[in-house]
C-alpha cells in the first residue's frame, strides 16, 4: 500500500492496520446462494466490497465452498450475479434485550463476475446516493 492510499484511507476513519485489501462498505440486502451440493440458500449481505461479500446464514456452507451468488444492491433492480469461495466462517453472540442471542455466517471471497456484474459493481460503489 502506497504512503498516499494509507492517508487517504486515514482520512476517511479506515483501520489501517487491518490486512483487508478492499474497502468494505456495511450493506444490509437479501442474497441468493446457489451450491451444486446444497442447492439454493438464502441469505443477508452484512458487509460488501469488490474482493467478497459477509453473509448472515442459518447454515453456514463448509470452508472452500464454490458457489454462484445473486443479488441486487439497495436502491439498484440489477441482479449481479458472482461465482464465490468461503473462505471464512463466523457466530455473532449479542444479547436482545438480557436474553442471549447467536447467529452465524460465512465470508466469501469473489472469483469471478459473471456477465457484467464486476462493472455495474463498481460503479454502485462510486455513485453518489442522497441520505435522508
Amino acid at each position: 500500500m502506497s504512503p498516499h492510499q494509507v492517508e487517504f484511507l486515514l482520512m476517511i476513519g479506515h483501520n489501517t492496520t487491518e490486512q483487508r485489501i478492499f474497502v468494505r462498505f456495511d450493506k444490509a440486502f437479501q442474497v441468493s446462494v446457489y451450491s451444486e451440493l446444497f442447492g439454493e440458500l438464502l441469505a443477508v449481505a452484512r458487509n460488501i466490497s469488490s474482493g467478497g461479500i459477509g453473509l448472515e446464514m442459518h447454515d453456514p456452507l463448509p470452508m472452500g465452498s464454490i458457489v454462484t451468488i445473486r443479488f441486487q444492491l439497495p436502491g439498484d433492480n440489477t441482479t449481479l450475479s458472482v461465482r464465490a469461495e468461503v473462505k471464512h466462517q463466523y457466530c455473532f453472540n449479542y444479547n436482545v434485550g438480557d436474553q442471549a442471542a447467536s447467529t452465524r455466517g460465512i465470508g466469501l471471497r469473489f472469483l469471478e463476475f459473471l456477465e457484467d456484474s464486476e462493472e455495474h459493481l463498481q460503479q454502485s460503489f462510486t455513485r453518489r446516493r442522497n441520505i435522508h
